[in-house]
């Protein structure tokens, strides 16, 4: 049996127990907003605000290190008519996209987060702590090119 989940892993890889594989092949529900080819797009279910969405791609990829150009290319093509789509239809004001990677990823399969933003509806908030952030300065420093 060891020697069967050692190959099943090697031909299919990690993600046999991905949420967002399962909801690719339809083994969990969602609520789907768009879909084509190479990527689906679907409500959170934990959502920050009222239409935020993920956008995923078919094809299983860990994350930002992991992913190919051409696939980001299409995640970025579909974000932007989904972004027509959330204005359009609920009205929001703007839409903020976030994308997670090492402790921070929830689900390891890379996913892209637009979040509608509105003007008359609070939504959770990003907390700045500005006693834990470095002078913008002293971190251009370690990061420009020597």
């Amino acid at each position: 049996m060891t020697k069967l989940i050692t190959f099943v892993k090697i031909v299919l890889g990690d993600n046999m127990e991905c949420i967002f594989c399962k909801i690719i092949k339809g083994e969990i529900p969602c609520f789907k907003i768009y879909e084509d080819n190479d990527v689906l797009a679907f409500l959170d279910i934990n959502p920050d605000s009222d239409g935020h969405t993920l956008i995923i791609p078919k094809k299983h990829f860990a994350d930002l290190d992991d992913i190919d150009l051409n696939t980001l290319s299409k995640i970025n093509e579909a974000a932007k008519h989904i972004k027509n789509i959330l204005e359009n239809k609920l009205k929001c004001d703007g839409i903020s996209l976030l994308q997670n990677n090492g402790c921070v990823q929830d689900v390891k399969h890379y996913h892209l987060h637009l979040k509608p933003n509105y003007k008359n509806k609070q939504s959770i908030e990003i907390l700045k702590h500005k006693e834990f952030i470095s002078n913008p300065k002293d971190i251009y420093e370690k990061l420009k090119e020597n």
